[in-house]
C-alpha cells in the first residue's frame, strides 16, 4: 500500500512538472509574439526582435546546402565594424525583404564600411552592396524545418490548435487538480474527525466498564459483611 501511494505521489508531480513546464513554455512565445507584433508597429521600418535577436523563415534555396529552404535562422544584432569576411548576414533588400548572405569582401572606402555578398549556391555575387542601414543581424544558427511550423502558427488557425488550445487545456487541467485536490483534503479531514469520534466512543465504553466493575465488587463486599464463614461453630 505506502508503495502504491508513492508511485502515485511521483506520478502526480511528474504531471505537475510536465504541465508546468508546457506552460512557461507557451507562455514564452506568447510575450516574444507580442514584444515582436508591438515593435513591429512601434518601428515599421525596422524588423522586430526580441532582446536583440531576430528570427527570420528561409524561403529559398540560395544559401544550401549551409542554410535550406524552410529552416529558421536566428541573428543578432552586431555593429557593422565586427563583421569579417566569410560571416553570413542577413540585410534588408526592400521594406518586406530580408537576405541572408555570405559575406564575400568587406569595402572600407572614404571611412564607410560596406560589404559585398553571395548566396552559397549562387554563381554571381550580389547586385549591391550591403551598407550598415541595411543589417539585420550577424547570422548564429539555424533550426532545420521549422519555418514550415512557423508560417503554419502565424495563421488564425495554427495560434488556434499550438497555443491557444494547449494553454486552456492546461488551465482546465489545474482547475480539475486543484478541485480534486481539495475534495481529497476534506475527505481526509472527515475521515480524522471520524477517527476521533471513535476514539472517544472507545474511551466512554472503558469508563463505563471501569465503573461497573466497581459497583460489583462494592455490592459482594456488603453482602458478605456479618455473615459467619462456613464451617465455624458461633459462641
Amino acid at each position: 500500500m505506502p508503495d502504491e501511494v508513492s508511485e502515485k505521489s511521483g506520478l502526480k508531480k511528474l504531471g505537475h512538472g510536465i504541465g508546468l513546464a508546457i506552460c512557461v513554455f507557451l507562455s514564452l512565445i506568447i510575450i516574444i509574439n507580442v514584444t515582436m507584433i508591438v515593435k513591429s508597429y512601434l518601428h515599421a521600418d525596422k524588423v522586430p526582435d526580441f532582446m536583440g535577436y531576430k528570427p527570420f523563415i528561409v524561403l529559398s534555396g540560395s544559401m544550401e546546402p549551409t542554410i535550406l529552404t524552410g529552416d529558421i535562422v536566428l541573428t543578432k544584432t552586431i555593429a557593422a565594424e565586427d563583421i569579417a569576411e566569410n560571416d553570413i548576414i542577413t540585410f534588408r533588400v526592400d521594406q518586406d525583404v530580408a537576405v541572408t548572405h555570405r559575406v564575400t569582401e568587406v569595402v572600407k572606402e572614404d571611412g564607410k564600411i560596406s560589404f559585398l555578398t553571395k548566396g552559397d549556391a549562387n554563381v554571381g555575387a550580389d547586385a549591391v552592396a550591403v551598407t550598415p542601414e541595411m543589417l539585420e543581424g550577424k547570422y548564429l544558427g539555424r533550426v532545420g524545418g521549422l519555418g514550415h511550423l512557423a508560417i503554419f502558427l502565424q495563421t488564425p488557425m495554427g495560434l488556434l490548435l499550438f497555443v491557444v488550445t494547449p494553454l486552456c487545456l492546461f488551465i482546465l487541467y489545474d482547475m480539475l487538480v486543484r478541485r480534486r485536490g481539495k475534495m481529497n483534503s476534506r475527505e481526509a479531514e472527515l475521515e480524522a474527525e471520524l477517527a476521533a469520534l471513535r476514539a472517544a466512543q472507545g474511551d466512554n465504553k472503558e469508563s463505563k466498564a471501569a465503573v461497573t466493575d466497581d459497583t460489583g465488587a462494592m455490592t459482594i463486599n456488603s453482602s458478605t459483611k456479618g455473615r459467619t464463614p462456613t464451617g465455624e461453630v458461633s459462641s
